[in-house]
């Protein structure tokens, strides 16, 4: 699923490879309670997820070897979590990043210190193009409670293809001080005073623009082996390397032929038998793969033997060709021999985890008898009757303390087992979802409905659980793009998206129950935009991209016009007052349109208002006709109270990237306004009771979730209660504690 740095300088011998060293938390902002300028000090907020239950892609599990019951997860774009095994949940380790540190969101990689149970290593960076900033490297002596950061002059590539890949970040097993981290593009890089700074050291392979590099490192014994992705497909070419003293690398002997194109992709050391098991696939993935293998290295004599489970290629079941890779790799540290693989990009037969006992000679697959509950999770039958066992499976684990107890990730949960047969998501508190939009009704069952990327729309009942009716169905959508709510007719909510079986749908009661739009516009299926419903819910006006009109119906979807006067790529904005008027932004030109003819014909209002600006956001407030709020990220924050003709600047802050509203403060008529944004020089989430003459930051530092942009909202029925989106957090709502 999904662009920074503090500290002093520091000088390395070598080629240097470290940028910055700070001690968390040392971040960008104030703490909570910071006085200056218009923010004032605040009540401590509480802040916690609204429960969805995963929904993101789960890249790597780590078990502890030498202490019970500690393990990581790391995602592509949600940070780090530790399992706490008292209170049987994640606990998140990343959620002081702040704003300028999106980037770091995404955790390439872990390392725990066998020999220190309380040392636990990350790198963060979530991609490596030139607008994403360099990574980082995270280092803890208290299990992640406390950081110390180290910034790369590297980029690090946690949410790009090959995420799912082995942990490039290893613990030398001859000194704990030692550390070693492979990179996409510029190497393997090296530290000796256990991750404060580091260098780059020679590697016998080169990087090219595949952007793998270095796959893995995993320690056998003394010795470390690193997989190399960036393989050029020539017969013969190395893909695994090894170093026996720290020093000098060399190609493993013997490696498989007839695997020089693909990728190795983890791997696994039974100390036991002292065997080394590798999974293939020729391609990174986790999309992309279509075939693969499992080899074990005997390492006391160098002798290799292909133990692949099943060999892709085949027939499925429904008569296609049965294609995929392997991905996840673990041993039993307690059994010789035993071990679990998965595949990975199975559509056709569906993913699985296969399960051996003699070293791979012979193979279980557990999802033939696996029995499944997802009643915490219900979003995971995807409207549907039942869950499928898995897809991009390359995350595995297993319990080095427990045989039974296995834990493989999806593109959107994990699924434990402690009897190799009943599975269930082993997820709580361990929230990826990327919020696109926040609806708080004012009546009804539901006080929050939420639009996400991936697992569209869903009808939170209750904050504390994953909702009982799963995501919307009837269509399904992957990504949310739009949802709307009738202001003076609550009940009925309109949403869009990207599906299979339509891309818009409609509810009459609150978001409970949906029926697809009778018809669509051709158009929907390709680029499919924002929708908004009027007041009264008697129009729809729906957005389709800036090479697209908008489209408007009067019938609930059952026919569309052309509005040809709509601004392209504009999102709608329906008046909460009066029915008949719309508004909108086109910020090609900077320019407010308004309709005051339910939608058929739209007119220039205010204009010069900061064009090009990509980020942006029209709201109106509640309960009032013509009062809109202008959100321009690089130019504050602007009102309007005559719908659109004039716009003034709000003095008091100088950045707005989203905004919205809640129930007032009492003994105040006007409603209480949300707002992430910028009223000292970082950015912050702000309450104002006054509109927006003085603002309270309610957000501290140990709170931020890096990129909150998209949407925000107040509880119209709870004062104070405030809804954050994030992108790889979920859901975020804080409450005065």
């Amino acid at each position: 699923m999904h662009t920074f740095h503090l500290g002093r300088r520091v000088v390395l011998a070598g080629t240097a490879a470290t940028a910055a060293v700070a001690t968390l938390p040392v971040l960008q902002g104030r703490a909570q309670g910071a006085d200056s300028g218009t923010g004032t000090a605040a009540p401590a907020y509480r802040w916690r997820n609204a429960v969805q239950g995963g929904t993101g892609f789960v890249s790597g599990i780590l078990f502890h070897p030498s202490c019970r019951g500690l393990a990581y997860a790391r995602t592509d774009i949600g940070g780090a979590y530790r399992w706490d095994d008292r209170t049987d949940r994640w606990i998140p380790l990343t959620d002081h990043l702040g704003w300028d540190d999106w980037n770091l969101l995404g955790v390439e990689a872990m390392a725990v210190d066998p020999a220190h149970p309380n040392r636990v290593y990350l790198t963060l960076g979530a991609y490596t193009q030139s607008w994403a900033g360099n990574g980082a490297v995270l280092r803890s002596e208290d299990r992640g409670a406390t950081w110390k950061r180290t910034d790369l002059t590297v980029k690090l590539g946690a949410n790009e293809d090959g995420r799912g890949a082995g942990e490039r970040l290893l613990v030398d097993p001859r000194d704990s001080d030692t550390l070693w981290l492979g990179t996409r593009h510029d190497g393997l890089l090296k530290s000796t005073d256990r991750g404060a700074g580091w260098r780059t050291v020679s590697f016998p392979a080169a990087p090219s623009a595949t952007g793998q590099g270095i796959t893995f490192l995993v320690a056998a014994d003394r010795t470390v082996y690193a997989g190399w992705g960036d393989s050029d497909g020539t017969a013969g070419r190395p893909n695994l390397y090894r170093t026996s003293d720290g020093t000098t690398w060399e190609a493993v002997p013997g490696q498989p032929t007839g695997t020089a194109a693909k990728v190795p992709i983890r791997a696994a050391y039974d100390r036991h038998t002292r065997e080394l098991y590798v999974t293939y696939a020729n391609g990174p993935g986790p999309n992309g793969q279509s075939d693969g293998s499992v080899h074990k290295l005997r390492t006391v004599d160098g002798k290799w033997t292909d133990v692949t489970p099943v060999k892709p290629g085949g027939t499925a079941t429904d008569g296609s060709t049965d294609v995929f890779g392997y991905g996840g790799v673990a041993v039993d540290a307690c059994r010789p021999g035993t071990l679990v693989v998965s595949t990975n990009n199975r559509w056709a037969e569906t993913d699985t985890v296969f399960r051996s006992t003699n070293g791979g000679r012979t193979w279980t697959s557990l999802k033939d008898k696996a029995v499944l509950d997802v009643s915490e999770t219900p979003y995971l039958k995807w409207g549907g009757d039942k869950p499928k066992f898995g897809w991009w499976i390359q995350a595995l684990a297993l319990d080095p303390y427990d045989s039974k107890h296995i834990v493989y990730g999806t593109g959107a949960t994990l699924y434990s087992t402690r009897d190799l047969k009943n599975w269930a998501p082993q997820i709580r508190g361990l929230e990826e979802a990327s919020i696109r939009q926040l609806v708080s009704p004012p009546t009804g069952e539901a006080h929050l409905l939420s639009g996400s990327g991936d697992i569209g729309v869903m009808y939170h009942e209750r904050l504390t659980a994953s909702p009982s009716r799963g995501m919307a169905s009837n269509p399904v959508f992957g990504t949310s793009t739009g949802l709307s709510l009738a202001a003076a007719k609550p009940a009925y909510v309109v949403r869009a998206g990207w599906g299979d079986h339509g891309n818009g749908a409609y509810s009459n009661d609150g978001g409970k129950t949906w029926a697809p739009f009778e018809t669509q516009p051709a158009v929907a299926k390709e680029a499919p935009g924002p929708i908004a419903t009027s007041a009264d819910g008697s129009v729809l006006l729906w957005s389709f991209g800036t090479a697209n009109p908008g489209y408007r119906s009067v019938d609930n979807g059952a026919t569309w016009s052309k509005v040809a006067s709509f601004p392209k790529g504009a999102a709608p904005i329906a008046d909460p007052v009066d029915p008949t008027c719309f508004y909108a932004f086109d910020t090609t030109t900077g320019t407010v349109f308004a309709s005051i003819d339910s939608g058929r014909t739209f007119t220039a209002r205010a204009t010069g208002l900061s064009a090009g600006d990509s980020e942006f956001q029209l709201t109106a407030a509640p309960g009032r006709t013509g009062d809109l709020w202008l959100s321009l990220k690089g130019n504050g924050l602007y009102r309007s109270n005559d719908g659109g003709a004039a716009f003034a600047k709000v003095s008091s802050c100088h950045a707005a990237h989203t905004l919205g509203f809640g129930k007032a403060a009492r003994g105040i008529s006007y409603p209480a306004i949300y707002m992430v944004g910028a009223v000292e020089s970082f950015n912050a989430i702000y309450r104002s009771d006054d509109e927006a003459k003085t603002w309270t930051r309610i957000n501290d530092d140990q709170h931020q979730w890096g990129w909150t942009g998209a949407a925000i909202t107040g509880d119209p029925r709870v004062y104070g209660r405030v809804y954050v989106s994030t992108n790889g957090r979920g859901v975020q709502y804080g409450e005065p504690a």
